[in-house]
Formats: C-alpha cells, sequence, structure tokens
C-alpha cells in the first residue's frame, strides 16, 4: 500500500492510491486516523484495512484537483540519519568506511514535504544534496533480535538529505550542517514494506538536479543494511511507531565535484527510488 498524508480544504488528511486515484480515507471512514503516525502505530492489520476500505471506496472519494502534500510522517518523536552508509560516498569524502553506524539526529524543522521549496540559507552557498532511502518504525523496540529487526520497520519513504556543507564541516559534530530550517525533504508516500523486497534491498536510487543525473547507487550497496540499523539503534534507544532513519546516501553528492555542485535559487532538485516514488522540490534563497 502507498499511503500519502497531504492537506486539502485546511485540513489534515491521509491518502492511500489505488487505481481510480488518490482516495481520501476521511471520506471512507471516519474511524480511520487523519495521522499517519497514528495508523501505524494501530499496527499492521490497521494499515490493511485502510488500505482495502480504499480500494472499495465511492468515486466522491477520489481526491480531486491538487493537494498540498505534508511529510508522511507529521511530528516523529525521533530522526536517525546515517552517515558514510554507502562505501564509494566514504571513499569520495576520503574517509575510512565505518565499522559501525555514525549516527546522527535532525529535528522536524529541517524537512519540507514534496513540492515545496528547499531554502537555502543566507549563511551560506555551499546547499549540498543527498538521495536517501527512509525506513518507517512500526512498533516500539528495545533490546529485539536481529533476526526479527525487519519485523519493526512499518515501511519506507524517499528523502534528499540536504545538507550546508560549510556548516557540516564547521566541528566534529554535524548538527548544525544537518539541521538548517527547509534544508531537506521527505516523501511525498509512504510504501508499507509488504510492496518491497525485504529490508528495501536491490533498489534503484537516482538524484537529479534539473534533469542531470548526479548520484546513481543501489540500496544493496549500503555498508550497514536495514536490519543492523534498526537492531543497533534499538540496542541503545527504545524505537517508537513513526520514528524514521535516513539510511544515507551514495556517491556523487556535490562538495566533491570538480568544480563543486550545490544548489542554488531556481533550481528543481529530484530523488528518484525504484518501487518507492519521487521526490521533488525547487530550491529558493531564503527571504
Amino acid at each position: 500500500m502507498r499511503f500519502v498524508s497531504f492537506k486539502k480544504d485546511g485540513k489534515n488528511r491521509i491518502g492511500v492510491r489505488t487505481d481510480a486515484g488518490l482516495v481520501d480515507l476521511s471520506k471512507v471512514d471516519k474511524k480511520i486516523p487523519t495521522d499517519l503516525k497514528e495508523l501505524i502505530a494501530q499496527g499492521k492489520g490497521a494499515m490493511q484495512r485502510a488500505g482495502r476500505a480504499a480500494r472499495k471506496a465511492k468515486p466522491s472519494a477520489v481526491v480531486k484537483g491538487r493537494v498540498s502534500y505534508l511529510t508522511p510522517i507529521q511530528k516523529p518523536d525521533k530522526i536517525f540519519c546515517i552517515g558514510l552508509n554507502y562505501k564509494d560516498h566514504a571513499a569520495e569524502a576520503g574517509l575510512k568506511i565505518p565499522t559501525y553506524p555514525v549516527v546522527f539526529t535532525r529535528f522536524t524543522t529541517s524537512f519540507v514535504a514534496h513540492g515545496q521549496a528547499l531554502i537555502r540559507p543566507k549563511a551560506s552557498k555551499h546547499f549540498d544534496y543527498e538521495a536517501e532511502m527512509v525506513a518507517v518504525i512500526g512498533k516500539k523496540a528495545r533490546n529485539i533480535k536481529k533476526s526479527e529487526a525487519l519485523d519493526y520497520v512499518a515501511g519506507y519513504s524517499v528523502a534528499n538529505e540536504g545538507s550546508i556543507r560549510d556548516y557540516q564541516m564547521k566541528a566534529s559534530q554535524w548538527t548544525i550542517g544537518k539541521n538548517f530550517d527547509s534544508s531537506g525533504s521527505i516523501g511525498p508516500d509512504f510504501v508499507t514494506a509488504d510492496e518491497l523486497p525485504a529490508g528495501a534491498k536491490g533498489l534503484d536510487v537516482e538524484l537529479r538536479l534539473n534533469g542531470n543525473v548526479l548520484q546513481v547507487t543501489n540500496t544493496r550497496e549500503m555498508v550497514f543494511d536495514v536490519k543492523t540499523l534498526v537492531y543497533e539503534l534499538a540496542r541503545a534507544i527504545t524505537l517508537m511507531p513513526g520514528d524514521i532513519i535516513l539510511t544515507g546516501t551514495g556517491p556523487g553528492v556535490g562538495f566533491v565535484r570538480k568544480p563543486p555542485i550545490f544548489m542554488k535559487q531556481g533550481d528543481t532538485c529530484e530523488v528518484e527510488i525504484e518501487g518507492v516514488g519521487l521526490l521533488s522540490n525547487p530550491v529558493r534563497n531564503e527571504k
């Protein structure tokens, strides 16, 4: 199933993509939550029931006209990001391949939705792109078995983990450079795990800037796969439904190119992941 968080007529809603179009679940069953995080927390069965209801929906439940997309999970409790999780990316950055996941965090204010503008800040012109797959946690996890780790993943989405490189490199901790307001994006679809290969392995990932292909990789190239990431995070931190993990970027980022390529006013950046979806954002200067 493919769920979408969106706003229509001033209200937040959840939709399901069907052959008939995007079905507004609020017009199918008032008992279904209008927040995707809440629906995920109700479990796999609740998501399956919502999907079945959407497929049986009357034509009046299909969304007409344009919608304003929201990030799939509006208020995740935690946002984890994984650095240097593709060997070729670590090599191009001149850094060693990690033997343990490089984990840092981002805040909700640093992300916008599909179609919304990525903001190049006044403080820097070094606005880089990063194509990443997102894993979304489906149920509470702490000290779990590695063999069962994927049971805790509800599904996947697409991200552009935009980074302000000069600020990222100002200190050994990356927090500031990775958290400028509206510097990254997630969406538009949340695809349930059963729609994809186990751990979302073997999916092609591509990033295009103004139509030019700048990043190409495959999720099988991860140093630490989704199963390992969930297992290791849950050894230390209680994971909750709706928590998200940005699983790292492949080679081809802008700051290592000669000359460097950074996003600027008027650009359009697209990230496409096989079977998951296409995320597209214009780039604007901070006012």
